[in-house]
């Protein structure tokens, strides 16, 4: 019997399409891609209109092989990769190493979101060409990247160090990191002092409750920057006559979050699981592709993972409200469903938010065929999705203004006073999005009672508390904020975040410290030379019009050759002018040499990297690399009181401290004692 061949990418979403088709089909995985740019020179034709000369992979020849023999006695051949542009190329390169073109052997594409049997059949009864404008956009965007990462390369070796390199888009996010070090390193601490007042009815007997200080009645809020300012405005409060100047009582309601796209589903696995990008988009793929599900056999158990719309079909937004209609009061429901059709900004691939297959399969259901990894990110998309369509929460709100009249003066202070109370759950009963440092809208609120107060109503002093703060400066980006980062700026594609994220990390220009990204000195060295002499490509507006511009291309309002020609031509321009005039940049190492006691600098071999003698080849000493993890030492006033030698200020992981710069003849440290930051729940009183 003639059958028809299917190709997808993996084993596992072989096996669960293999279950859905049945045995009229064959079904193969390509493992991947299966060509590809040659690894050993730049392999594309800059003067043929910047040509692309792919190889076939030699790992997959068995698997092109096998795949040709099968689609020569098979009536069709049916492309099943994945429904992005990655996948839109996998298909192409497979038509093109395969031979599949030359035969007449009907060839369709295939694409679905979800692997459930609804999707998978209505791709097969509707299969397309492939997508050459998809196609064209991908092959843009490797192409680019193939001529940065080729071409700036040799640059880095000749100029810093053997064994380095530059991606185009890898290089901008190492920038992030590294300009957010350097605003932290050159922040300066601003003080600023608070004033809260604990305040009591005069006219019976209640608890006291605290206000805080908001400035002059009518006039703003007031900042207090110093001390002398503080008991200034002490002692004028303690002066004062309180009395309510108005209690406004408000509704509050707050939203569910629409359904994951891939960033904000990395962000919030981050923050709940704490799982890196990279695992998060493994599970997933393993979530999308089918796992065992009992009787079920193998089933796709999220849709697909790489995108960036929020958009989700009518039949599973029926079917969530079903779910939430049988499992929860009516309450719940809201009259009408919601949608979010609103995608992020320059979004490439326009198919649904990351839901579940079927809403009603909850986590609980199959908890016992997942490993804990896939069980807890299940359960995470699972209850994004169910309580993005159930009902807002609503929060009780109450505002008290109190006005302090100075008797000495005619000035007249305002204190306020914020409380909220949850009075209806809504989604809030199955799921609350995760939280980085930003503020709430309710971080000003508080969870204690407030009396019942009247307008007009004198009150009494009972005591105040003043504070005292530092300014903090921005904090350092975790994998979850960075994404966001390069998000809002229009940085990268869903299929790129956990890329770009391992990159930068594998080739040590930024490592964690207590999970926060932090620069390696030898990245920050690299970012400045390419910001210096490349500023364009390093530049966050220019590399978010490229993605615009891949964009347009996937279109077609654009073609791919023009594209890269704009690109090109002036980074060829600013490439010669770096070879010529960009100094070389030598690393050298604060401990000398311990043959001669000359400066050591940074070598790479083909072992990896080591200090040597900068008398070399008079010298042959060298040392192992100890990595300086953190940014170059910052100079100090003090002297070590061991030898009276210089000290500097250097970055540990318990903070900043003092050390001598004789070390190691010479090991003494010391503590640096900054001012103190008082805890606000443990303000002491004036």
């Amino acid at each position: 019997m003639t059958v028809k061949l299917v190709i997808v990418e993996s084993p596992a979403k072989a096996r669960t399409l293999g279950k859905i088709l049945g045995k009229n089909y064959v079904i193969r995985a390509s493992m991947g891609h299966v060509r590809d740019l040659p690894a050993d020179r730049l392999g594309i034709l800059i003067d043929k209109d910047f040509e692309p000369e792919y190889k076939n992979i030699p790992e997959r020849r068995a698997v092109l092989k096998e795949i040709r023999e099968l689609a020569n006695s098979a009536s069709s051949v049916y492309l099943a990769t994945d429904p992005d542009r990655e996948g839109e190329a996998i298909s192409w390169h497979l038509i093109k190493a395969a031979n599949l073109q030359k035969d007449n052997i009907p060839l369709r594409r295939v694409t679905f979101h979800e692997i459930t049997q609804e999707a998978v059949e209505h791709a097969f009864k509707n299969p397309r060409p492939i997508d050459m404008k998809m196609v064209d956009a991908q092959q843009a965007r490797r192409i680019l990247d193939r001529l940065v990462g080729y071409r700036l390369s040799p640059l880095l070796w000749k100029k810093v160090l053997k064994g380095l390199s530059a991606g185009r888009v890898q290089s901008v996010a190492v920038r992030l990191v590294v300009d957010r070090e350097k605003e932290i390193l050159q922040f300066i601490p601003v003080e600023y002092w608070t004033i809260e007042a604990e305040l009591v009815q005069k006219a019976k007997k209640s608890l006291p409750f605290r206000v805080s200080f908001i400035g002059l009645a009518g006039g703003g809020k007031l900042d207090i920057p110093d001390t002398a300012h503080c008991e200034s405005v002490i002692s004028a409060l303690r002066e004062s006559q309180y009395s309510v100047k108005s209690i406004q009582k408000k509704e509050v309601v707050r939203q569910s979050s629409p359904p994951f796209i891939t960033s904000t589903m990395q962000q919030e696995a981050f923050r709940k699981l704490h799982f890196t990008v990279k695992k998060t988009m493994v599970v997933a793929q393993q979530l999308y592709e089918g796992l065992s599900i009992g009787e079920e056999g193998d089933s796709g158990l999220i849709t697909y993972m790489r995108t960036d719309s929020t958009n989700v079909a009518a039949s599973a937004i029926e079917e969530i409200r079903s779910y939430i209609a049988a499992n929860f009061s009516k309450q719940y429901l809201p009259s009408a469903a919601r949608h979010f059709t609103k995608k992020v900004k320059m979004a490439q691939e326009a198919h649904e938010a990351i839901r579940p297959t079927r809403a009603h399969r909850d986590p609980a259901s199959i908890k016992k065929f997942l490993n804990k990894d896939q069980y807890e990110l299940y359960d995470l998309i699972w209850k994004r999705a169910v309580a993005s369509q159930m009902s807002a929460a609503l929060f009780d709100t109450l505002t008290v203004d109190i006005e302090a009249d100075c008797k000495n003066s005619s000035v007249t202070y305002l204190l306020r006073t914020r409380a909220s109370r949850l009075s209806f759950p809504g989604f809030t009963a199955l799921y609350t999005e995760g939280r980085d440092e930003e503020k709430d809208e309710f971080d000003d609120f508080q969870t204690a009672a407030i009396p019942q107060l009247k307008e007009g109503e004198p009150l009494n002093l009972v005591d105040l508390f003043p504070a005292q703060f530092f300014t903090q400066p921005l904090p350092r980006y975790t994998e979850a904020t960075l994404i966001k980062a390069l998000e809002q700026k229009g940085i990268g594609r869903p299929s790129t975040y956990a890329p770009i994220i391992s990159t930068i990390i594998d080739r040590e220009y930024v490592f964690k410290d207590s999970g926060k990204l932090r620069p390696e000195e030898i990245g920050i060295i690299v970012n400045d030379l390419l910001v210096s002499n490349f500023p364009n490509i390093i530049d966050y507006n220019f590399t978010a019009r490229m993605e615009t511009d891949l964009d347009e291309i996937a279109k077609g309002t654009m073609d791919r050759q023009s594209v890269i020609r704009s690109f090109y031509t002036p980074f060829e321009s600013d490439l010669a002018r770096a070879l010529e005039n960009q100094q070389k940049v030598v690393i050298t190492s604060e401990e000398k040499c311990p043959e001669c006691g000359k400066d050591m600098i940074l070598k790479s071999s083909r072992f990896g990297k080591f200090w040597a003698c900068s008398d070399y080849p008079n010298c042959m000493g060298k040392k192992n690399l100890t990595v300086n993890r953190g940014p170059a030492p910052e100079p100090s006033d003090e002297k070590c009181p061991t030898c009276g030698g210089d000290m500097v200020i250097r970055t540990g992981r318990y903070g900043k401290f003092l050390a001598c710069t004789k070390y190691p003849e010479c090991k003494t440290t010391k503590k640096i004692f900054g001012p103190r930051k008082t805890n606000p729940s443990r303000k002491k009183k004036a």
